[in-house]
């Protein structure tokens, strides 16, 4: 039996911290993998807001909705701006 007079302890495991990059790649392969275009259902997701773009295929809906969706666009737009060699 417990004492009722101590305090209890509950730890609650962090989730592991997943990177923007990350999540779009697995979002992308996951698009790709049930046939959709990557680009046209990121883009919906973005603009709109609306889950429902995304697969919920590899679990990709429920990770690309621990991502703000500005730090989506920052994140393509930082790949794109190295990819041309602008910055």
């Amino acid at each position: 039996m417990q004492d009722k007079n101590n305090t209890q302890y509950f730890k609650v495991e962090k989730e592991q911290q997943i990177q923007v990059d990350d999540v779009l790649e697995i979002v992308y392969s996951a698009l790709r993998e049930k046939g959709y275009n990557p680009v046209n259902q990121i883009v919906g997701y973005i603009m709109s807001g609306d889950p429902t773009y995304i697969t919920s295929h590899r679990n990709a809906r429920s990770l690309i909705m621990k991502v703000e969706r500005d730090e989506l666009v920052e994140e393509i737009l930082r790949r794109y701006i190295q990819s041309n060699s602008w910055g």
